[in-house]
């Protein structure tokens, strides 16, 4: 009760832990326990927590993982979390968590996943990492983190993924790091670090990532000048601020700020033309705004009206050939089911048919993105939700933000997913891995097809346990008023699940899913 008063102090999410009730009777939300009847797992990521982490977490002898990542946590890590030796999970990414990193979690003997990236963390590493003999992850990026990289790093004969990225390390990369012989991920960029990268690194390949450390020098690495050719006295480049320094590229034939563009019919360039479809960008044409975009309602000559979505330039990447790139990708989708707005929704009751046709578009949209129907250039979405899926007067669902992340700086991208991930629908390995994958596409399609048979925003472990056990009436949307097929829906049920199966390794692909819907669907 003390961890919930501190974690929840104003009892608006944890109100299923009562006192003097067992935490082991099921009852408390996000908690599990082993055969002895003790706490061993406390799973309460997501939850909109704004407390702090208590001292008496450390009581919890027996517990193995704590997630309490993608929370507002606040606060310092308490250094009586080490007292929790059984621990092999400690998730405690993407909160507002200050201070420095206790160097006593160098006592957790047990410890192979440490998540701490996406904080206010300052201070250096402790050395005492290095003692945590089962690590496999670390996970420090988007912090505040100053010093040197701790040679004892090197110790971790486990460690298969570091992230040190965009925090403000210096020094030079030890030569013992580069030759723990299990790692295969080593993320420094947007650091101040400097000298000779290790020759070991090479055998990363693109597991190792260093760019924006402007005092690195090496041999044979892109991007890098020999240290025997570096000029001392040449000035240094100013340090970037993330990747959020260099404007949307001329090039680009995007506006770079939409309030000050100079309007002017003569012209006969697509920039011109997009400014005479929306009124130079009319307050009268927007249809929503974000923190990074605009979409403004235009009308070409054609009297076609279209969707105008302006970036603001400091949610752009910073590298050009980048920023084009991903330009170039994004207008080369032509798909029926794919559009590149924003939705706001409209709040419409969904009859049966119109949410077969909703799951069938979704799933043509994403499969194609993934490269079926001839769509050469495969890439996925990444941020796929409810909110992404625009709906036209014929049911028929365009799926929206489509690659829009290629444009996006990386901060910008996160926090999208944040908001994605606190909804349900951000795959579980994200958390581990932090890459996506066409698997990361097909869980968040699952979750789209659970809100729509349910017809609730939030799906339940009630619902998900409903579906398994084939009871129709328990997880199906009540205002349907039993006007559907209850086959279909159960068939589509399971398929959901199998969609959002833990591993994305039992998770169908796209083109196996469309496969299914068709017998689904078209089978009596």
């Amino acid at each position: 009760m003390q961890i919930k008063a501190s974690l929840d102090p104003l009892n608006r999410f944890l109100t299923s832990w009562e006192p003097n009730t067992d935490p082991c009777a099921g009852s408390f939300e996000g908690v599990a326990c082993n055969e002895q009847g003790r706490v061993a797992n406390i799973s309460l990521q997501g939850k909109g927590l704004s407390g702090e982490i208590p001292p008496a977490v450390g009581g919890l002898k027996s517990l193995t993982g704590l997630y309490l990542h993608f929370n507002a946590l606040i606060g310092e890590i308490p250094k009586e979390i080490a007292e929790l030796t059984e621990l092999s999970d400690l998730y405690l990414n993407v909160n507002n968590l200050s201070g420095e990193i206790p160097f006593q979690i160098g006592n957790m003997s047990n410890l192979q996943v440490l998540q701490l990236c996406y904080n206010k963390l300052t201070g250096s590493l402790p050395t005492q990492l290095g003692s945590l003999k089962k690590l496999n992850v670390l996970a420090l990026q988007y912090n505040q983190l100053t010093g040197a990289i701790p040679a004892s790093l090197g110790d971790l004969g486990l460690l298969t993924r570091l992230d040190l990225s965009f925090n403000g390390l210096f020094g030079s990369i030890p030569v013992k790091l580069a030759n723990a012989p299990m790692l295969q991920v080593l993320d420094i960029r947007n650091n101040s670090l400097s000298g000779d990268v290790p020759p070991a690194l090479k055998r990363l390949n693109s597991g190792f990532q260093y760019d924006n450390n402007p005092k690195l020098c090496g041999v044979e690495f892109p991007n890098l000048e020999t240290c025997d050719h570096l000029n001392p006295d040449r000035p240094e480049p100013s340090k970037p601020s993330g990747a959020l320094q260099k404007d949307i590229p001329e090039s680009a034939n995007l506006p770079s700020n939409c309030s000050q563009i100079h309007c002017s019919n003569s012209s006969k360039s697509p920039q011109r033309e997009v400014e005479r479809a929306t009124q130079c960008f009319s307050e009268v044409n927007l249809l929503g705004k974000s923190n990074f975009s605009a979409t403004y309602k235009g009308i070409l000559r054609d009297g076609s009206i279209v969707a105008v979505k302006c970036i603001t330039k400091m949610s752009c990447k910073s590298d050009e050939a980048d920023f084009l790139k991903g330009l170039k990708n994004l207008t080369s989708l032509k798909h029926e089911n794919l559009y590149l707005d924003i939705n706001e929704g409209n709040g419409r009751f969904l009859e049966w048919s119109a949410r077969i046709s909703i799951i069938k578009g979704i799933a043509k949209g994403i499969g194609y993105l993934h490269g079926h129907k001839g769509n050469k250039s495969a890439l996925f979405h990444q941020n796929i939700s409810a909110e992404k899926v625009l709906i036209d007067r014929r049911y028929n669902p365009l799926l929206s933000d489509s690659g829009l992340h290629k444009l996006l700086a990386d901060d910008i991208v996160f926090s999208m997913l944040k908001a994605s991930a606190a909804m349900g629908y951000l795959a579980p390995e994200y958390t581990t891995t932090g890459r996506f994958t066409e698997k990361s596409d097909v869980y968040a399609f699952g979750m789209i097809v659970l809100q729509l048979l349910s017809g609730k925003r939030i799906v339940t472990t009630m619902t998900r346990q409903a579906v398994e056990s084939f009871r129709v009436e328990d997880f199906i949307d009540a205002n349907l008023e039993r006007k559907f097929s209850e086959s279909e829906a159960a068939k589509l049920g399971r398929l959901a699940l199998l969609c959002t199966h833990e591993s994305p390794n039992q998770r169908p692909t796209m083109e196996s899913v469309l496969e299914e819907l068709h017998e689904i669907i078209v089978s009596p």
